[in-house]
């Protein structure tokens, strides 16, 4: 069965040619969901993109959701990415959390949301603590609009306090690391595929 993932990076760096560490972490997971055939077809930088402030699934003229929202629906598997800001997950990020809230009115006849049947897990990194905090806004806040959420569903970084080495700045990935990333993408794409040939019946 083959399965897709997409992945968002919600760095508060719009600019996709400058490096960021969200990016370094995707790539962490990308390598270790390809070992269980599961392709990253694209990471999207959403800072890039125009998404407007609001809780439909399209707020009018320039905004950019409902073409992301299209892509990622078209995918088994999201990877959620973004740096923590302030102990607590980024602007972008919520801000996409908060466009998904539209899930919630688009039930079809069994009361499914568009993003039943889908697996999200998160790519976390930052030089503060908080990535605990950041995963359980992330899952708390998905799973309301109809994610599923795999057991070990984080990969995260977090350097010293108050330090000033960024996750892409590490000679290697930290073995830890790895071997999470590893967890998450073995877990995340046996439960999508379970879910892909046996769909919630709602």
């Amino acid at each position: 069965m083959t399965l897709k993932a997409l992945a968002l990076n919600c760095t508060l760096k719009a600019d996709s040619s400058e490096p960021s560490s969200t990016d370094a972490m995707i790539a962490v997971l990308a390598d270790a969901f390809a070992e269980h055939d599961v392709t990253l077809s694209e990471t999207v930088r959403v800072a890039a993109l125009n998404i407007l402030p609001g809780v439909t699934s399209d707020e009018g003229k320039g905004d950019d959701w409902p073409a992301l929202r299209e892509k990622i629906l078209a995918h088994d598997i999201l990877i959620f990415g973004g740096p923590i800001w302030m102990g607590q997950i980024s602007s972008i990020a919520k801000r996409v959390l908060e466009r998904m809230d539209a899930f919630l009115s688009e039930t079809d006849d069994a009361g499914r949301m568009p993003s039943y049947g889908k697996v999200a897990v998160a790519a976390i990194v930052g030089n503060e603590d908080g990535a605990h905090f950041s995963s359980a806004q992330l899952f708390q806040a998905m799973n309301d609009v109809g994610w599923t959420i795999p057991a070990v569903a984080a990969c995260y970084w977090v350097g010293e306090a108050m330090g000033s080495t960024d996750f892409k700045d590490l000679k290697s990935t930290p073995e830890p690391v790895s071997k999470t990333a590893g967890m998450v993408a073995s877990n995340a794409a046996h439960l999508a595929g379970l879910l892909k040939d046996s769909p919630y019946p709602g």
